[in-house]
């Protein structure tokens, strides 16, 4: 961390959803209760049957390192002042299933160790399946992810709590703080947002230019000078590549009057377009980076088991982005590996036409690597 700080070069990671839940759990070693109130699928272990019958047998229970696969070696590699994901599950023994929300998320408490194997530092949480379990299973994730020494931004006891930022420290002079904001568009609840007496999630309405102003309060009350700002947003549906004028323009203000730094969006499953706009970057939707949807047909076309791992590299001083590194990934086996070649291919074809209507490019490294030409 030290030798990025003196240069003011600050690396951090970022990905899209990490779905530890359901299937995955059935597989760690402490899987909970797979019972499921799915209209085809009562327990999570069907989910695990599904991927088997796909590409073959995981030996079961894996290791808490398992999951990351490749991923844990190009973390290595690069070495990230801060790592970051949007993790979308609740981790929870609670039996309060929110009523009528059929796709529900849990994984076990005991299975944390599986976020520490990768050494994340930040688990944002304002996402549509964090309190799957009720506001129970969303206290019991909170103390578990601050007891395993993993900080969250977009959920908390309360509004003042769930509004705001993940702390991370990574010099004396600069931190990276981390907020975190759930739409409903992307299927957040109205009834989950927090408020002065109740738990939830960092709610906003909508993408008016008074959501913008309100962020940017929040932001000032403890952004300080040399402080790197990450906005993530769980926002839009599931598919498609679609983007929208008014998510451009509320991205642009979360940079122009908020003081956002780099704008991390999810929700698709796939990844989206990326934009640069004032030197920041936008990152539309990141895809998911981890899941158990193999072998689950439908949507084929959008190969939402490719991901990426996006390494943007900051300025501590100007807050301007120095580069953009991306490595492909693939799901296999309940598992991240490095994608192979063809599916690179994909990547780059597929997130160059995405950025080029948002008038940015992507190449190819020598290495596989993915990276955003700034011109």
């Amino acid at each position: 961390m030290g030798n990025q700080c003196a240069s003011r070069a600050v690396n951090l990671f970022l990905c899209g959803d990490v779905m530890t839940g359901r299937g995955i759990d059935q597989i760690l070693p402490h899987p909970g209760k797979p019972e499921l109130f799915e209209s085809c699928v009562r327990s999570a272990a069907a989910y695990v049957e599904l991927a088997e019958q796909t590409t073959g047998p995981i030996a079961r229970p894996v290791s808490f390192d398992y999951v990351w696969g490749d991923a844990l070696a190009e973390l290595e590699r690069l070495r990230p002042a801060a790592r970051i994901v949007n993790l979308e599950t609740a981790v929870t023994t609670s039996e309060e299933a929110w009523p009528e929300k059929p796709v529900l998320y849990r994984m076990h408490p005991s299975n944390a160790p599986c976020l520490t194997a990768a050494r994340i530092d930040c688990c944002t949480l304002a996402n549509n399946h964090v309190l799957d379990w009720g506001r129970p299973g969303l206290a019991e994730t909170l103390r578990t992810l601050h007891g395993a020494g993993i900080v969250t931004a977009g959920a908390g006891r309360d509004v003042a709590e769930a509004a705001a930022p993940a702390v991370i420290e990574v010099s004396d002079r600069v931190r990276v703080l981390v907020f975190a904001f759930g739409l409903p568009s992307s299927g957040v609840p109205r009834e989950w947002r927090a408020t002065r007496t109740s738990a939830g999630v960092n709610w906003i309405e909508d993408l008016s230019s008074r959501r913008v102003d309100t962020i940017a309060s929040q932001v000032a009350a403890y952004a300080r000078t040399g402080d790197i700002v990450v906005g993530s947003i769980h926002w839009g549906g599931n598919w498609g590549y679609a983007i929208s004028a008014r998510e451009r323009e509320f991205a642009h203000g979360l940079i122009d009057t908020a003081g956002i730094d780099i704008v991390y969006g999810h929700s698709s499953h796939h990844v989206k377009g990326i934009e640069v706009y004032r030197g920041k970057a936008v990152l539309y939707g990141c895809g998911d980076m981890l899941n158990d949807y193999e072998g689950i047909s439908g949507y084929e076309t959008y190969r939402g088991e490719l991901g990426v791992m996006y390494f943007p590299t900051i300025d501590a001083g100007s807050h301007r982005l120095l580069r953009l590194s991306m490595i492909p990934t693939q799901v296999r086996h309940f598992r991240i590996n490095r994608a192979p070649r063809d599916a690179e291919s994909w990547l780059l074809q597929t997130l160059d036409r995405e950025c080029k209507a948002l008038e940015t490019r992507v190449q190819q490294e020598p290495d596989g690597t993915l990276a955003l030409r700034l011109e």
